[in-house]
């Protein structure tokens, strides 16, 4: 039924096939490869919206004013695989007991990277509301791998959870 010369047909037509496909594709992207040269011939003016910046308009003490320590304990669990809110109990970071007013590097047992103290001395409630929207931009150098909280609200409960811990 089959003999060599029809599995070699077989063969060479599909890989014959898929040659004119890699060659198609090559030609393609050169001839439509979007490439910027130059200033652009011209511009499209946007009318900026302003509704980009919603963090900008919220003041971040009256959130902290009005924060649900409930809703912070449950955000917390994001932070728990590597803080412990135990006074001295130290696991992959430091631990949070007392976080809030605290030196920044005061966690005792817990060697820092460095990049925390060049940008602030102790824990005051919106030097962590930078840290925890971004940790890696507020503190270049941090070995902190957590992407960060996005919503300000979040932020403001952990906060206010944390600062309940010690009393």
């Amino acid at each position: 039924m089959f003999d060599t010369m029809t599995i070699t047909k077989v063969a060479a037509g599909l890989f014959g096939a898929w040659l004119i496909l890699l060659l198609g594709k090559w030609a393609g992207s050169e001839m439509y490869h979007a490439e910027a040269h130059g200033e652009p011939s011209y511009v499209i003016e946007v009318v900026d919206a302003g509704g980009d910046s919603e963090e900008a308009e919220v003041d971040f003490g009256e959130l902290l004013a009005v924060a649900d320590i409930a809703k912070g304990e449950k955000v917390f669990k994001k932070c728990s695989a590597c803080h412990k809110v135990e006074n001295g109990t130290n696991a992959v970071g430091p631990h949070l007991y007392g976080v809030v007013g605290r030196p920044v590097d005061a966690a005792e047992g817990f060697s820092y990277s460095g990049a925390l103290e060049k940008v602030a001395d102790v824990w005051t409630p919106e030097h962590l509301n930078g840290f925890l929207a971004n940790p890696k931009g507020y503190a270049p150098g941090t070995t902190m791998g957590f992407a960060g909280l996005k919503k300000i609200e979040e932020r403001a409960d952990v906060i206010a959870y944390l600062d309940s811990l010690d009393n």
